[in-house]
């Protein structure tokens, strides 16, 4: 019987997840479907571009500064090991634009950007405005949903893009204060080896992560239980969802970018 049961267990957990995995896959597909056909709510988009593009860069940009300056810190502090120290500026700017640029920069959009989309939509559900829309003959995922998604999808690369600069101006900036190294000597060898292909690939996995953070924020957002807790619960999840998937697709991506 506790075999049975433990089976039993199992296999209900297994069509939960796969439901769960449906569901956010179609919820996927009919948004993209909505962001090429009208009507298109143009103030929506306007105001989702400032809330989560603009309203985010103070975040990005501390992020990305101070893990620019921690990861020339260890690099050096690593590479003195080797008697490798000069390859500091060239690390800084490889790992800040391919990796830890695109990665920091997506989770911390995701912490800002989907939690508060899922606790506005989830409110609003709970509010009974979503029921309102539709009553006004207005599609909730044109007028909720697309705004948002096209939105992170056009601005959480541009983020990283300005991460990316950030961060290799914090690494310049602890190389020349604090570790000692000439100025000249470090911009060179971090434009002698940071290739276009590296700035490119990160900004779009920024692409999928914007469309990743946004998806998830408006998913939840639209199928949050009723009352206080389900909101709460709802905004949880989509952070969570959030970054487990950006951390999964940027696995994928690099895989697909940098495996010969």
């Amino acid at each position: 019987m506790k075999i049975t049961g433990s089976l039993a267990y199992i296999g209900r957990s297994t069509l939960f997840f796969l439901a769960a995995i449906g569901r956010v896959v179609l919820f996927g597909l009919d948004t993209l479907r909505h962001c090429v056909t009208g009507p298109f709510y143009w103030r929506e988009l306007f105001s989702s571009l400032i809330q989560i593009g603009w309203l985010s860069l103070p975040v990005v940009g501390l992020t990305a500064l101070f893990t620019g300056g921690a990861l020339a810190l260890q690099i050096y502090a690593g590479g003195a090991r080797f008697n490798a120290e000069a390859v500091v500026p060239s690390i800084v700017a490889i790992g800040m634009a391919r990796e830890l640029g695109p990665v920091l920069g997506g989770l911390m959009v995701a912490a800002r950007v989907a939690s508060s989309v899922a606790a506005e939509i989830g409110t609003m559900k709970v509010t009974e405005q979503i029921d309102a829309l539709v009553t006004l003959s207005t599609n909730p995922m044109k007028y909720l949903t697309v705004p948002r998604v096209v939105a992170a999808t056009l601005c959480v690369p541009l983020l990283i893009g300005v991460g990316d600069v950030i961060g290799i101006m914090g690494g310049y900036l602890v190389g020349i204060m604090r570790l000692g190294f000439n100025e000249a000597v470090y911009l060179k060898f971090t434009f002698d080896f940071l290739q276009t292909w590296d700035v490119v690939s990160g900004m779009i996995k920024g692409i999928v992560f914007g469309y990743i953070i946004a998806l998830m924020g408006c998913f939840y957002g639209m199928n949050s239980r009723r009352g206080a807790q389900g909101v709460g619960a709802a905004t949880k999840s989509a952070v969570v969802a959030s970054s487990v998937l950006i951390l999964a697709a940027n696995y994928i991506l690099t895989e697909v970018f940098f495996t010969a």
